[in-house]
C-alpha cells in the first residue's frame, strides 16, 4: 500500500541549493512551531556548505562537504527521504514518488540541479564520460588507474581544474572550442597567465609587475546542444582534492609539458578502435585515446518520470523560469540553484551562472520567500543579487570573480585596467566611463571588499588614471 506523508515544506534534491533550502527554513522556523520540513533526494549523501569565510559583504569562500543523510536529518530536526521524485499533483499539493510515496505540501521547492551536458557525438559511448556529480568523478578515477592517454572537452572549471590536477598519464589532450583556455570564467590574459602554471605545474619566481590601461573587446558566448544523463548533486569547489585522480604507481610524476591544447575546434567524430578512442576533431586532427571526458556545460533537469499536471513557463536555457522570491509560474511551487532561470529585472551588476555560489544564495532566497508567505509576511530579495560574486580555484590560485568582470553586456564600451606579476596574481578592473564594472582577481590580492565597495557605490575613479594598480600604492587602504 502506498505510503502518504504530510509537510509544510518538500524540498526535492540533495544538492548545494536543496540542503542550503532545508537548513535556512530550519532555521527560520520558530521552536514552538509544528512546521515539518522534508528534503527529498536520490542520494544517501548530500551536498553541505561548511567553513564560510566572508571576504566582503556578499562575497564569501566556503567549502563543500558530502554528509548522510541521518547527519543533516539530525543536525537540523528535519525528515530526509531517500526517494526520487515522480511527478507534481499542484492543484492538489501533491507529490509522487517512483516509489509509490504520495507527499502532501504546502510549499514545494524543486531543487534538482542540472545533468552533464554530453557532446552530441558521445552519447551512448560507454567511454565517454560526464564530469559533473561525485558519482562521475569516481567513475573517472576508476579508469584513469588503467588509462595512459586522455582527451578532455570543454573550457569551464571542472575541465581546467581535470587538467591541472591529474598525473602519471603519458598523453592528455585538451580540446576547446575557444581561442584559449577557461574561458568561461575567465580573459585571454588570465588565460596566459594559467597557462605557465599549466606547463610547469609548480611555483614560479616572482618577477617584475606589469600594469597597464587596455581596450578589451568581449566574447560572444556560444550555446551547448542539449544533452542528457543521470542526475546528481553538483560538485562543490575545489572538488579535485577530495579525490585522488592521480595514476596509481606514478606519484610525483607531473604532467608538465604533457598537455596538448587544441584550440578553437570541437569534435567532429568518436570511433571505437582496436587500440580504444579515435576522436576527429573539425580541424582534421586524430587523436587516439584510452577515454574521453566530457565537461562542456550542464542543462537543468527538469524532466520527471510523470510530469506536473499544469505546464511550468521555462527561460530560453529550459530552466524553470522563476521570479525573485524563486517562485515558479506554478503557485506555492518554487525553484532554485541550476535548474531554474532567474527571470526577474537583474541588478547592474548581476546575471546568471550555474555556479555552487548562486545555488547557494537561490536556496537561501528560496527558503526565506516560503517562510515569510507561510508567516504572511513581506521581505525583499536578499542583498548578494545587487552584485555577481563568485570565488573558485584554478590551476592552483584563488580567483575571485565580481560584478560585469569580463565586461559581460556592457556591448565593448570599457576601459580594462590591469597588473600582472606572474606566478603571483593577475588583477583586472573593468570600467566605464571611470566606474567600475567589474573584477576579475586572481592570487592572494586581498582587495576583493575594495572591489565590492568600488562597483556598488560606482565611485567616480577617473581621477586616479592608472595609478589605480599601481603596486605601490595600497588601494586597499586608499579606498577603504
Amino acid at each position: 500500500m502506498a505510503e502518504n506523508l504530510a509537510y509544510t515544506y518538500v524540498i526535492v534534491g540533495g544538492g548545494i541549493a536543496g540542503v542550503t533550502c532545508a537548513e535556512t527554513l530550519a532555521l527560520l522556523r520558530p521552536s514552538d512551531s509544528t512546521d515539518r520540513i522534508l528534503l527529498l533526494t536520490e542520494s544517501p549523501l548530500v551536498k553541505a556548505v561548511t567553513n564560510v569565510v566572508p571576504l566582503g559583504k556578499i562575497l564569501n569562500r566556503f567549502d563543500v562537504e558530502e554528509k548522510s543523510t541521518g547527519e543533516l536529518a539530525a543536525a537540523n530536526n528535519i525528515d530526509v527521504l531517500l526517494d526520487q521524485l515522480d511527478s507534481i499533483g499542484s492543484e492538489d499539493h501533491l507529490v509522487r514518488t517512483t516509489a509509490g510515496r504520495c507527499i502532501s505540501y504546502r510549499y514545494l521547492c524543486l531543487c534538482t540541479g542540472a545533468r552533464p551536458n554530453i557532446i552530441d557525438k558521445a552519447k551512448g559511448n560507454a567511454n565517454v564520460i560526464g564530469i559533473r556529480d561525485t558519482e562521475s568523478v569516481e567513475e573517472f578515477r576508476k579508469r584513469i588507474h588503467t588509462a595512459t592517454r586522455l582527451v578532455v572537452v570543454g573550457n569551464g572549471g571542472i575541465a581546467s581544474e581535470l587538467v591541472y590536477e591529474v598525473d602519471g598519464l603519458e598523453e592528455v589532450h585538451w580540446v576547446i572550442k575557444d581561442p584559449y583556455i577557461s574561458s568561461t570564467f575567465v580573459d585571454s590574459g588570465a588565460a596566459s597567465f594559467f597557462r605557465e602554471r599549466l606547463n610547469t605545474k609548480a611555483s614560479v619566481d616572482k618577477q617584475k609587475t606589469i600594469y597597464k590601461r587596455m581596450r578589451y573587446t568581449e566574447q560572444n558566448e556560444e550555446s551547448d546542444s542539449a544533452g542528457v544523463t543521470k542526475r546528481g548533486a553538483a560538485l562543490g569547489p575545489d572538488w579535485h582534492r577530495a579525490f585522488d585522480i592521480q595514476k596509481h604507481g606514478e606519484a610525483g610524476a607531473r604532467n608538465a609539458n604533457k598537455v596538448t591544447i587544441h584550440h578553437s575546434v570541437e569534435v567532429e567524430d568518436i570511433q571505437e578502435v582496436t587500440s580504444g578512442l579515435q576522436v576527429r576533431l573539425t580541424d582534421g586532427t586524430t587523436i587516439e585515446c584510452d577515454f574521453v571526458v566530457s565537461a562542456t556545460g550542464v542543462v537543468p533537469a527538469t524532466s520527471w518520470t510523470g510530469g506536473c499536471d499544469r505546464t511550468f513557463k521555462l527561460g530560453p536555457d529550459g530552466g524553470l523560469f522563476v521570479n525573485w522570491s524563486m517562485e515558479t509560474s506554478i503557485g506555492d511551487v518554487y525553484a532554485a540553484g541550476d535548474v531554474c532561470y532567474a527571470g526577474w529585472e537583474h541588478a547592474p551588476h548581476w546575471f546568471q551562472m550555474r555556479l555552487w555560489t548562486q545555488a547557494r544564495q537561490m536556496g537561501a532566497m528560496a527558503a526565506r520567500s516560503m517562510a515569510a508567505k507561510r508567516d504572511g509576511e513581506e521581505i525583499y530579495q536578499d542583498f548578494c543579487f545587487e552584485m555577481f560574486n563568485h570565488v573558485t580555484t584554478l590551476f592552483g590560485y584563488q580567483v575571485v570573480l565580481l560584478g560585469r568582470y569580463n565586461g559581460q553586456g556592457l556591448n565593448d564600451k570599457y576601459e580594462v585596467l590591469l597588473r600582472m606579476t606572474p606566478g603571483l596574481e593577475y588583477i583586472k578592473f573593468v570600467l566605464v566611463d571611470g566606474r567600475l564594472q567589474g573584477a576579475l582577481l586572481v592570487g592572494e590580492t586581498g582587495l576583493e571588499e575594495t572591489c565590492e565597495n568600488l562597483i556598488l557605490n560606482q565611485l567616480d575613479l577617473s581621477p586616479y588614471g592608472e595609478d589605480l594598480l599601481d603596486p605601490n600604492i595600497d588601494i586597499e587602504d586608499y579606498f577603504d
